[in-house]
């Protein structure tokens, strides 16, 4: 018997760190409502499926390939959000919203947060480059830490997490490389996590700002939840946790 258990431990671990394992998802499990978001439409394939937050966000998960490496399709991901978007499932399915607000302070409060923990966590003061009431700026270097300011403007960069702000205009990017779900014991890590958020004033279409969750084996395909929103920043608050759950329920990580 003890022997029995032994072997069957041993099979385990073998399977948890196996790199024969396939985590390439061809159908995506798409519920009828994940926290706030309701389901309002899925493809006749399965690769794609399209959500609505009660405020109006619109949610669309779908199945990306792996094209130029990840970081690249990631790229090209960002770039689209950033442009007119073509006649969305979500547009189809319901009306549009028309009680939408800007409010851009949301935002920026969370950068000025960020930057604020980091400093904190750091142990170190924010210190001038200039003389005492310079507005230059100011500027620290620590490992894994480095935060410059210049009038309204200002970069984060803290391990994976990248925010720059200018104006109006912040982005923020957060890219890891993860073990897959059954991987915990692997020396490899063979998954991504991705981040992306964009708030700007030269959103197409009334927006106030898009984003996406992205999940799963770097050769792909990755499960990618696009977010667009015309209402404030914090519509993105209420509904991060359940685009988080989407993607981690079909992207394995």
């Amino acid at each position: 018997m003890k022997n029995t258990l032994l072997m069957a431990a041993a099979g385990v671990l073998l399977t948890g760190c196996g790199q024969g394992a396939s985590y390439a998802t061809t159908k995506l499990e798409c519920p009828p409502s994940e926290g706030e978001l309701k389901r309002v439409s899925v493809s006749g394939d399965g690769r794609t499926c399209a959500y609505r937050s009660p405020d109006g966000a619109e949610v669309s998960l779908e199945l990306v390939p792996v094209v130029g490496g990840p970081e690249a399709t990631l790229a090209k991901i960002e770039a689209a959000l950033r442009s007119p978007p073509a006649s969305s499932a979500v547009d189809a399915a319901v009306a549009d919203d028309a009680k939408a607000k800007a409010d851009l302070a949301a935002m920026s409060a969370e950068v000025a947060r960020v930057r604020a923990e980091a400093i904190r966590d750091a142990g170190a003061d924010m210190s001038s480059d200039g003389p005492e009431g310079d507005d230059e700026g100011a500027r620290i270097d620590l490992p894994g830490v480095h935060i410059s300011e210049s009038g309204d403007g200002g970069n984060v960069r803290i391990g994976p997490l990248k925010v720059d702000s200018d104006g109006d205009d912040t982005t923020v990017n957060v890219y890891r490389t993860v073990r897959m779900r059954g991987e915990a014991l692997s020396r490899e890590k063979r998954g991504l996590r991705a981040t992306f958020i964009y708030t700007g004033k030269d959103l197409p279409a009334g927006y106030r700002y898009v984003g996406y969750e992205a999940g799963g084996p770097r050769n792909g395909p990755l499960t990618v939840a696009k977010v667009r929103s015309k209402v404030d920043t914090e519509s993105g608050d209420n509904i991060y946790h359940d685009v988080q759950e989407l993607v981690r329920r079909n992207g394995g990580v």
